[in-house]
């Protein structure tokens, strides 16, 4: 199971990135988050991936902030560099300005990518989530995405990345699911986010053997807690292959 790091871009990027780079196969990279400006998530994934071409790099790609140029041309380094992937999704609202919808779904941004743009081998995915029905999410699991990233993972949502898992072994779909580690020192930021956790620093281990073998990989983080994503990985080491 790969065991990737959410990377929230700061100005120090490739500091932290040398930090961790021996505890990580790779890096799922934020694209402003919550809409604040910050280092885009596909300029400081092609620096990762030139840096550490082993690794997995693949960041969000959020729609609302894109117009369909900047789409295709970020899309098409994206492709140039060898990054493993794009999660598209529309993403949250910006919190400057109005939301960008001249690409209306993130379903029509992959087949602007694929069929305008015209890019070669870039991987495109997309972002399900927990609280919409099976059925739904199964529907979107079938649609010609390449991969799948599985958000707000909890006990009670386990029943449905086991379904989707088995969905996309079926496909030969590569899936990862978000691994979000409460803290002491995340509280805050975990409200902000509004997700559920999928475990605590106690449970890390426990909860991570039940994904070994149901998922390709994790996207693990202590969402703002730097000291406890070092703990979670340190952790997470057995369960790298």
């Amino acid at each position: 199971m790969k065991i990737l790091n959410e990377f929230v871009p700061t100005r120090k990027f490739l500091k932290l990135a040398e930090e961790i780079k021996d505890l990580v196969d790779g890096w799922n990279v934020t694209d402003s988050a919550a809409g604040f400006p910050a280092p885009s998530g596909v300029v400081v994934s092609c620096l990762l991936k030139y840096k550490y071409p082993e690794k997995y790099v693949c960041p969000i790609f959020i729609l609302h902030y894109k117009g369909p140029v900047e789409v295709g041309g970020l899309a098409l380094a994206a492709d140039i560099i060898g990054l493993d992937g794009l999660a598209v999704t529309m993403g949250d609202n910006p919190r400057y300005g109005e939301a960008i919808k001249m690409l209306k779904s993130s379903e029509e941004a992959r087949d602007f990518i694929r069929n305008t743009v015209k890019t070669k081998n870039l991987k495109l995915g997309c972002l399900l989530t927990a609280r919409r029905s099976l059925e739904e999410t199964l529907a979107r699991v079938r649609e010609p995405w390449d991969f799948i990233y599985f958000m707000r993972l909890e006990d009670k949502s386990f029943p449905t990345l086991e379904a989707v898992a088995k969905e996309c072994k079926k496909l030969n779909k590569p899936i990862y699911a978000y691994f979000l580690v409460g803290t002491p020192k995340n509280v805050e930021t975990v409200k902000m986010i509004g997700w559920p956790t999928a475990a605590t620093m106690e449970t890390v281990e426990e909860k991570a053997a039940k994904l070994n073998g149901l998922v390709d990989g994790i996207i693990a983080t202590c969402a703002g807690d730097a000291e406890g994503d070092k703990e979670m990985l340190r952790k997470l080491q057995k369960f790298r292959s």
